[in-house]
């Protein structure tokens, strides 16, 4: 699992380790991950293998898959490029953010999916964001990398979906976590008013009137990676409170 000392992927993280499922988590901060994994593996009993680095590198990578060469399961996640204008951006900005989300999960993908095919069992899980199929603004890179990802995918999932492998998107909306807190406590500071009103604000805006759980958001991605959810494939799953306004 890409990501998963703290936020979305350790929602993740831990919904797996709930239904028995071993770990390898990865991070690039040393402290938040070893918590992570010692609270995991204490809670429920399962190996947990922690992993640091940067995922996007080449060295990282090598690592997760030599500690597991066979996995049943890939959790991709990586966090988004800085909330920017499109004109702030530059040539160098630009290929980072896509080599952060769209190169590195079809890196890891390209990395395990035969071996799942193969034996006959595989669930490819990534998170992407909402901005996928609506912008939000600042976050045009972000989006256009995951698109990407989205799209590039779209052909290689029915190449495997015969032998049980499936690839499904996980698009969060506002979801309690820091990143998230940090953009309320910008809003806040832009508009001269406290932290817990701009929340509120933000909240209210979401027809559920609150944000969403890295629990909740865990529990759905371990579905998606279960034995039940072996129809599903291709699917890009959002997870808003309602926030997006659509009918399909």
């Amino acid at each position: 699992m890409c990501a998963s000392s703290r936020g979305l992927g350790r929602g993740c993280a831990i919904a797996l380790a709930e239904n028995g499922v071993d770990l390898v988590l990865n991070g690039r901060d040393a402290a938040a991950l070893d918590a992570t994994a010692s609270d995991i593996a204490d809670r429920f009993g399962v190996s947990v293998t922690p992993v640091i680095g940067d995922a996007s590198r080449p060295e990282t990578q090598a690592e997760l898959l030599a500690a597991c060469p066979e996995p049943d399961i890939l959790v991709n996640n990586n966090g988004g490029p800085p909330r920017r204008g499109f004109r702030e951006l530059d040539r160098d900005k630009v290929i980072d953010g896509v080599i952060n989300n769209m190169v590195t999960p079809i890196e890891l993908i390209t990395a395990v999916i035969d071996g799942m095919a193969a034996r006959g069992f595989g669930r490819i899980v990534n998170i992407t964001s909402s901005s996928v199929l609506a912008p939000i603004d600042g976050l045009d890179l972000s989006s256009g990398a995951r698109a990407g990802l989205t799209a590039f995918l779209g052909g290689v999932l029915r190449e495997v979906a015969d032998r049980n492998v499936t690839v499904n998107h996980l698009l969060p909306g506002r979801m309690d976590t820091e990143r998230l807190q940090s953009g309320i406590a910008r809003s806040a500071d832009r508009d001269g008013i406290a932290y817990d009103e701009a929340a509120a604000r933000s909240a209210r805006e979401i027809p559920a009137r609150r944000f969403g759980t890295a629990e909740e958001f865990g529990q759905t991605c371990a579905f998606l990676c279960s034995t039940h959810a072996g129809y599903i494939t291709g699917q890009n799953i959002l997870i808003d409170g309602g926030l997006l306004s659509r009918t399909f």
